[in-house]
């Protein structure tokens, strides 16, 4: 039976912990041919550069061969081919599917279609797993724990999907409590706040996080997506609602990491960046060694 990974559901607990002990080991021994002989599909309908290169360097790290589309424009999709079709097609070619595409749900149709493995590795706004799974490393590494975790998710919260797929995932561990900060146009959606709810698990809202930021364990910036907003004045509005300054982490716990899934325009101001509790460049490291986690776990290999 084929596994795929479109939804951060789709793993137990027991899922994540094992992706985090691999991500460990592929950490201290990065190159293992375990691909050896194998095709590796990398369809990017979506701009991106962590994500696909990162994938991209896990995979020839397994010893795969890469093929794939990083300009939509350049496929047959620009010549009016269906997705489906593409998924058809390029399943006949590869082991395995990586997909990024701007539609939400495109990759569980994709996963449908397919006769190989599909990775999400985001639709739309709504999940991004792969993601939320080095992200779940990041925290590990720096906090020895996943339990009794005081998370703050600042800026965009309804459009993010990297803060839609943390929120699930951590909500399997113990006692986690969740600050969202976000302006009105940006709020946390209300599924997610009836999940949390229905699950016993604390959350606060706030307009501005300057007076608590001291409670917090994680901060978990975000960018105000340009591409998610239909209307530009909307956009221009809330674009620069939270920057985050070196001064402002004055006060914070000596355990406190900033992490980001990048890019950042201006929601991390660049003084942040020497101080140790910027954590989101070796974030984007540590997305290597989960990727590899991921397709060794998914095609068996480990």
């Amino acid at each position: 039976m084929k596994r795929d990974l479109i939804s951060i559901t789709d793993y137990s607990k027991e899922e994540y912990l094992k992706i985090m002990d691999l991500a460990a080991e592929f950490e201290a021994n990065p190159n293992q041919d375990l691909l050896q002989g194998k095709v590796v599909a990398s369809l990017f309908f979506e701009p991106s550069t962590r994500t696909r290169l990162s994938f991209e360097t896990a995979i020839s790290r397994l010893g795969a061969r890469i093929i794939g589309i990083a300009d939509p424009g350049s496929s047959s999709t620009s010549k009016g081919e269906t997705l489906h079709d593409t998924i058809k097609m390029v399943s006949n070619y590869a082991d395995l599917i990586v997909m990024r595409h701007p539609l939400e749900g495109a990759a569980r149709y994709a996963a449908e279609v397919s006769h190989v493995p599909v990775i999400n590795a985001g639709d739309g706004a709504n999940q991004h797993p792969t993601q939320t799974l080095l992200d779940m490393y990041s925290i590990v590494k720096t906090q020895g724990t996943l339990d009794n975790l005081n998370i703050f998710m600042v800026g965009d919260l309804k459009y993010g999907r990297t803060v839609h797929s943390l929120l699930m995932a951590m909500s399997e561990f113990e006692n986690p409590i969740f600050n969202f900060i976000a302006p009105p146009e940006l709020q946390m959606p209300k599924e997610y706040k009836m999940f949390l709810r229905e699950k016993g698990i604390r959350f606060f809202e706030h307009r501005e996080f300057t007076d608590i930021i001291s409670e917090a364990d994680i901060i978990y910036m975000t960018r105000v997506q340009k591409e998610r907003f239909s209307d530009p004045i909307e956009y221009e509005q809330v674009k620069n609602v939270y920057i985050l300054r070196n001064a402002m982490l004055e006060k914070t716990k000596p355990n406190v990491k900033i992490l980001h899934p990048l890019p950042r325009v201006n929601e991390i101001h660049t003084d942040v960046d020497k101080n140790q509790k910027a954590y989101y460049f070796e974030q984007a490291r540590n997305g290597v060694f989960t990727r590899e986690a991921i397709i060794s776990h998914i095609m068996n290999l480990k």
